[in-house]
């Protein structure tokens, strides 16, 4: 029989599958121009965050080989810089990161030969860093990768050798480096309470946190009749923990299981201390149109999709203010190569999590016009959980607010969304048993 933990105690084998894996970290200094202004060809002058200017080369070109047992990448660079190399799973995948100015390249040529890797691409995954992907047709590992200068007429090269692996070999690698990628960022993570084992730990399942919002002294949203949005949510959560468990498939555990008041910072880490396999936060929020209705599911992106969006997520991030708690003023941790790839390979997983809810709910509920949607919800950015906020209505609306109070709705909002938690699984690992 699955067990439900109030106190969040249980891990979740499974939460590796997801994850991105640190195969080789930071890899020397940036040699090129240090002397001086950026000269050479290819190279830009860029603000360093320690301070002063630093000069990033550019790729001039990339070129791979491969045979069923090896493989070789050579990137070939306008001087040499920093690189990082990570795995990526399900599908499994290797991108090498190489801090740059941009690339040259368009499309780039096909593999020459055929064996472990079928594919590649190049692109600037953000300012001052380009990344080329290898799509694997079977698991490999680095076996080297090696920073070279330039001689002659030889640009300088970034050159990385694959070798085959075990799926074994990749996964246990996998988790062992996801929790060095981790602790990479320095954050400090609470623990709110000591580990509880699952019953029947031989059987492993996913384990989904659900977050109702609010609590405590914090009433989040009120509707005019007096109904306040802590309640409306912690009903359906009570609900959705049911419907989930009893499908025998998950673990599912609450930030919180009563009127108890938790910081954003507190329901972030019981995700991340626990290792959640998917984090559903459940609100219901108000706004001074009263006409806007409907539900909708969020993933966190630091450009909401319109001005209600980015009012709703200043508003929600405002929660612990409201309630008194002021969060520390610490630094932010620096966010290394890994740790920002992680952050992108979750966020398309929450986005596929977001897609998969909508499509249960669409039939069941009325839903916002483009219910998927994102804004900056800080609830939502533990880098290595998939995360998504629900709206499940607005409280400024009495069409949503006859509807949120009604148990009927609220067993039909819950079965959807449960079907949708199953839609999602069944996506990124195969078909559910």
């Amino acid at each position: 029989m699955s067990k439900s933990w109030p106190h969040l105690g249980a891990t979740s084998a499974g939460w590796w599958r997801l994850s991105v894996v640190l195969i080789v970290t930071l890899v020397g200094l940036a040699l090129a121009g240090l002397a001086g202004p950026a000269a050479a060809q290819g190279t830009a002058a860029v603000d360093d965050p320690r301070g002063g200017v630093s000069t990033l080369p550019e790729v001039l070109d990339a070129r791979l080989t491969a045979t069923p047992e090896r493989a070789r990448l050579i990137i070939d660079l306008s001087g040499t810089t920093e690189f990082a190399i990570v795995s990526i799973a399900g599908p499994d995948r290797i991108a090498v990161d190489v801090k740059s100015t941009g690339s040259r390249i368009g499309v780039p040529a096909d593999v020459a030969g055929s064996g472990i890797v079928s594919g590649y691409a190049v692109e600037l995954a953000e300012p001052g860093r380009v990344r080329t992907t290898l799509v694997l047709s079977s698991p490999a590992q680095v076996q080297q990768a090696v920073m070279l200068d330039a001689v002659g007429d030889q640009p300088a090269r970034l050159v990385v050798d694959l070798i085959g692996d075990t799926p074994e070999g990749f996964a246990q690698r996998a988790a062992a480096d996801l929790a060095a990628s981790a602790a990479l960022q320095n954050v400090p993570l609470q623990v709110l309470a000591p580990p509880t084992p699952a019953a029947g730990a031989e059987v492993v399942r996913p384990l989904v946190i659900v977050d109702p919002g609010h609590g405590g002294i914090d009433n989040g949203a009120s509707a005019p009749n007096g109904v306040h949005e802590k309640n409306i949510v912690l009903a359906f959560a009570l609900d959705l923990q049911k419907e989930l468990i009893d499908t025998g498939r998950y673990d599912v555990a609450l930030t919180r299981e009563d009127d108890t008041y938790l910081t954003l910072d507190q329901r972030l880490a019981l995700a991340r201390n626990n290792r959640a396999d998917l984090f559903i936060s459940l609100h219901a929020d108000s706004f001074q149109q009263s006409d806007i209705r409907g539900a909708s599911i969020f993933t966190r992106d630091e450009k909401a999709t319109d001005v209600l969006d980015k009012i709703l997520a200043e508003n929600e991030n405002r929660a612990d203010i409201v309630a008194g708690y002021v969060r520390p003023n610490i630094e932010p941790a620096v966010v290394d190569l890994l740790v920002d790839l992680m952050r992108r390979e979750t966020r398309k997983l929450s986005f596929l999590a977001a897609q998969a809810l909508v499509r249960q709910l669409q039939p069941s509920v009325a839903l916002r016009r483009f219910p998927v949607r994102q804004a900056d919800f800080y609830v939502l950015q533990a880098p290595e959980v998939p995360s998504v906020l629900v709206e499940l209505g607005f409280l400024s609306n009495a069409s949503d607010i006859g509807n949120l109070q009604k148990p009927e709705y609220r067993t039909r909002m819950v079965e959807a969304l449960s079907k949708g938690v199953d839609d999602y699984f069944a996506t990124i690992n195969g078909p559910l048993q």
